[in-house]
């Protein structure tokens, strides 16, 4: 996968204009609040029209003007392709190829992308619902029938907990609990099976990156912690045997409380840098290389489903990082199209090869 040329017309901040990254690795060069950002959000909505900075596609349009316009030329799936993103105070609109879309959905087996920026810090530095989405969002991109497993689930466990809140008052209700059980076992133990599949695919993947960034010194270790005890090797009649045991077991408590207290949507993912939690012993640069080592594992699982890389976005990921970090981003990815945006002028000058673009006031030259 790779980008030939995007275009920009009313689009945040950023000057109308296009640039043409090359096939490696794109530094975005520039001070704080200039625009670099804008360009990586701007890469992104071409993987299914969401920003990775706001839900309200209003505010990708520059101040007083009615509508912002993107203009995609890629090449991906052994051909050249074309897509535009067009964006009005109350409507989306997406053309792939010539042909418009009903929905930004379509672009994502089209044009695949995958994200760092600083808010993946909160992998680690907050709780486990951020893990939980980190992992989801991972599987429904690999396989959109994942997203419908995760939607089934989700929707049967409101179910369930309106039900609780309701036999607390109303006693007799209980007896119909079990229907809800069942529902919820079946597409819970589903979606800790593909959690499971995914990590086993994700660690192995993360722990390589991780010894490449930190030139070996490091050993990354990711485990998935679930409320079940369920077992890595576990089966899915195993996983539901457990999962209808522990609803038995958590049922009283579940009806006195008024929540479901166990299930995939209570689980979590651990994250360990020799041995120990990244969380409460590593340092911010060893937490951000860890954040970072899942994201391009992420990237490597995209490229043995799609068979191609994934384009590489980087916003902001060198701030912390030691030099030999810095040079295993700049100068050892290779195969892949990358861009990463920086502030420090030595952060550019590592680069062996490839191209610099330097952002001021949205304009961009190169």
């Amino acid at each position: 996968m790779k980008v030939n040329r995007i275009g920009f017309k009313n689009f945040r901040n950023l000057a109308d204009c296009e640039i043409f990254p090359c096939d490696g690795v794109n530094v975005i060069y520039g001070d704080n609040a200039q625009g670099k950002t804008n360009i990586i959000e701007a890469l992104w909505l071409f993987c299914g029209g969401h920003s990775f900075r706001t839900s309200k596609d209003s505010e990708v349009i520059r101040w007083n003007e009615d509508f912002a316009r993107l203009e995609l030329n890629f090449y991906g799936q052994g051909r050249d392709q074309r897509a535009s993103l067009s964006f009005t105070p109350k409507k989306k609109t997406v053309n792939i190829n010539g042909v418009e879309k009903n929905s930004a959905a379509a672009l994502i087996e089209k044009f695949c992308a995958v994200v760092f920026s600083p808010e993946h810090l909160n992998l680690i530095k907050r709780g486990p619902g951020e893990r939980r989405r980190f992992i989801d969002s991972a599987i429904c991109r690999e396989k959109l029938k994942n997203a419908v497993i995760l939607s089934k689930y989700n929707r049967m466990l409101t179910q369930r907990n309106a039900l609780l809140k309701d036999i607390f008052r109303k006693p007799y209700l209980e007896d119909t609990l079990e229907i809800w059980d069942a529902q919820l076992v079946e597409y819970g133990s589903l979606l800790i099976s593909k959690r499971l599949e995914y990590m086993r695919t994700l660690s192995e993947k993360a722990k390589i990156f991780h010894g490449g960034i930190s030139k070996g010194k490091e050993e990354l270790s990711v485990r998935y912690i679930s409320t079940e005890d369920i077992s890595d090797g576990d089966s899915l009649e195993e996983i539901k045997r457990k999962f209808v045991q522990r609803c038995e077991k958590n049922r009283k408590n579940d009806i006195n409380l008024g929540v479901t207290l166990s299930g995939p949507h209570r689980d979590d993912i651990e994250i360990l840098i020799n041995d120990k939690n990244a969380k409460s012993f590593g340092s911010q640069g060893q937490q951000r290389s860890a954040v970072l080592s899942l994201k391009l594992a992420e990237a490597a699982a995209l490229k043995e489903r799609m068979g191609e890389e994934p384009v590489i976005l980087l916003d902001d990921v060198l701030s912390e990082l030691d030099g030999s970090r810095q040079d295993f981003l700049l100068n050892e990815l290779k195969g892949c199209q990358v861009f990463i945006t920086c502030c420090e002028k030595s952060n550019k000058e590592q680069l062996r090869q490839g191209k610099i673009f330097n952002v001021s006031r949205g304009e961009i030259s190169e």
